[in-house]
């Protein structure tokens, strides 16, 4: 794994506003970064990113199955007992998942190690999938990279091939909020990627759902909502004023109810209980359980739910070295323990490693001069050159 400075396109922004890529560049900074890329070999993309997100996936499907029939495990995730029934229900009818997103530490050398597991609204998927595909093109053509350079994407067949899987020709409704320009792309990019598995598709502001009088939900021109994606957290939903309709309604959501589970830093403790030194684990431990100790003075405290590092502290030899503000905490912290993110000319990189319709299936880089990831830090693209 190396970053490899380049020579950016003088058309680059005019490039992504014609693909509708409109949220390029966040409160005057840069968001997307092609004044470098970074390069990966072949093996370390197979045997270091893809194997074990394959892995991952299956580790936490496990750690799933097993929550569904412990309430100890529900009650540490903080999820409201009267969900339970409903995510068990989602879980064992194999309610299917669209796509989710790995963050992982990795530097080229030694195991990829999982930071977290963005279960349940992913952001970043048009530039990963399509924008950073293109700049790959333009970059054999400039003779940026090698041409025969690949890049480990194929995030938009996967995810065309999951609609086609999940839709089975129904209308989808896609919710979210709608007036956040990075939502409102991802709710297009994904609404795209559905017509083409031939889908009819609308969109809808979460706030304009409506409830019918029999407690299923419906759209502005009261149209029932059969098929549902929400770019919104299901912990959000759950506390909603509708958030009681939920298990009684006839909408098939994606993600589905049981990814509620998976979408809370509660399970890095939890996989780590599992699969006890696991090479693609770090160790973790709810804060206040006695173990938490063994981490020492030095780990990472993050809140069971959290967004774009919100509320984030790293901590080091008992003080905070960084740490990034927000509204999260109350439900509680887990501690892991701290693998500083590699440091390349500068900029602290993590790797998303993405997994859809069943197979992993694409990388993401995002940068910052932090080491903490936050929602404005910088996507680079990749290629894989050897």
């Amino acid at each position: 794994m190396r970053r490899i400075s380049c020579d950016e396109r003088a058309d680059w922004r005019a490039a992504a506003e014609q693909m509708g890529f409109d949220f390029h560049t966040l409160d005057g900074e840069r968001y997307w970064d092609e004044r470098a890329y970074y390069a990966f070999t072949l093996e370390e993309i197979e045997r270091d990113l893809e194997a074990p997100t394959a892995e991952l996936d299956a580790m936490c499907r496990e750690l799933v199955s097993r929550a569904v029939a412990d309430e100890r495990m529900l009650k540490l995730l903080r999820i409201p007992p009267s969900y339970w029934n409903w995510l068990a229900t989602s879980f064992k009818r194999g309610d299917p998942s669209l796509y989710g997103r790995f963050d992982l530490r990795y530097d080229g050398s030694g195991p990829a190690k999982l930071l977290e597991y963005n279960a349940d609204t992913p952001t970043a998927v048009f530039e990963t999938a399509v924008f950073q595909w293109k700049w790959l093109e333009d970059a054999k053509a400039r003779r940026i990279v090698p041409k025969d350079a690949d890049q480990y994407n194929s995030l938009h067949e996967r995810l065309i091939a999951g609609w086609q899987d999940i839709g089975k020709g129904r209308r989808l409704h896609l919710a979210g909020m709608t007036g956040n320009a990075e939502d409102l792309g991802t709710l297009t990019y994904l609404e795209d990627c559905a017509r083409q598995a031939g889908l009819q598709t609308t969109i809808v502001a979460m706030e304009a759902i409506g409830r019918a009088p029999r407690g299923g939900f419906v759209d502005m021109a009261n149209a029932p909502i059969e098929l549902m994606f929400k770019l919104y957290p299901w912990e959000w939903m759950m506390r909603e004023a509708f958030g009681s309709s939920l298990p009684g309604a006839a909408t098939q959501f994606v993600e589905p109810p049981w990814k509620a589970i998976l979408s809370n830093k509660g399970i890095l403790p939890l996989l780590w209980s599992m699969f006890p030194r696991h090479p693609n684990l770090l160790p973790g431990y709810f804060e206040d359980d006695e173990k938490a100790a063994e981490l020492g003075s030095s780990y990472v405290r993050k809140p069971l739910y959290s967004r774009e590092g919100a509320n984030v502290e790293l901590v080091v030899a008992g003080h905070a070295v960084d740490q990034d503000a927000g509204p999260y905490g109350a439900e509680g912290f887990i501690r892991q323990a701290l693998s500083p993110l590699p440091q390349l000319d500068g900029n602290y990189a993590v790797l998303g490693s993405w997994f859809a319709a069943g197979q992993p299936c694409g990388l993401s880089i995002r940068e910052d001069l932090s080491p903490i990831t936050k929602n404005t830090s910088r996507f680079l693209p990749h290629a894989i050159v050897g």
